[in-house]
């Protein structure tokens, strides 16, 4: 028996429609290799579960074209600083929302530059130094556009000298590891020696190290501060890190050139 004009269309649609899902299941399987291949151990659980496989959709998207790592690397920086402007130019409880989702979108480009390049075999000294200079200056853009923010929302300049003094923390901090980690300072690494269990001390020294680094990670946990309404909770913790980190670094450099 013939087929019907009305079969002839479903199967020359279910003909079409085959391809098109054999091409989404070919991108899905390329993605999860990209991430698979490109992911860092250990991480972040925000950067493992949430922003690399973003980022991986994009790198599988991204990854036979003429694109650069350092490229994405710039790309991030100018989403950043549309974020930042966003933050201090937008209005109320979902002004700020959006500017802080934008951010978040600067930090998933921040993720496949790297990515990309683990990809490519690519890696270098040059584009991760690159990738930090601009986490850094994003840093200084985002703290101190909180501060203005919540100066010209809450009317007390109370805010803005917090900004000021957290900017002063974040660039000693960075200008002071900077300094210890030059070669002339930290001079040859260490042997590797067999590890020695360390004190009941030490891990508690590690746990609130642990935490501190969570907090100076704040593309972790802002979105969430952007949700509850509580802008402070990023403010007042990112200062208080940098402060007592710029202040240890300090310790550290007083202690080796002070000494008679």
């Amino acid at each position: 028996m013939g087929a019907t004009s009305a079969d002839r269309r479903s199967l020359g649609g279910e003909s079409l429609m085959k391809p098109a899902r054999e091409g989404k299941h070919a991108a899905a399987m390329s993605a999860v290799e990209v991430y698979r291949k490109t992911r860092k151990l250990p991480d972040f659980a925000w950067n493992l579960y949430v922003c690399r496989p973003v980022a991986a959709v994009f790198v599988a998207a991204v990854r036979d074209t003429r694109l650069t790592p350092n490229q994405i690397t710039l790309a991030a920086f100018a989403v950043a600083a549309i974020s930042v402007s966003m933050v201090i130019g937008l209005p109320g409880y979902w002004g700020f929302v959006i500017a802080i989702g934008v951010f978040e979108l600067s930090y998933v480009l921040d993720c496949a530059d790297g990515m990309l390049a683990r990809w490519r075999g690519i890696q270098s000294t040059p584009g991760h130094l690159l990738d930090f200079l601009m986490d850094e200056i994003k840093a200084f853009m985002l703290l101190g556009a909180i501060a203005v923010r919540m100066w010209r929302e809450r009317g007390d300049v109370v805010y803005l000298l917090i900004g000021i003094a957290g900017l002063v923390a974040l660039a000693s901090g960075i200008a002071l590891t900077t300094f210890l980690r030059r070669p002339e300072i930290a001079g040859a690494p260490a042997p590797a020696g067999e590890a020695r269990p360390r004190s009941f001390l030490r891990r508690a020294l590690g746990v609130v190290e642990s935490f501190a680094r969570l907090l100076i990670h704040y593309p972790s946990y802002i979105l969430f501060i952007a949700l509850i309404g509580r802008i402070e909770l990023y403010l007042y913790p990112y200062v208080a890190v940098n402060a007592l980190y710029a202040l240890r670094a300090f310790a550290s450099v007083a202690v080796r050139f002070g000494r008679r």
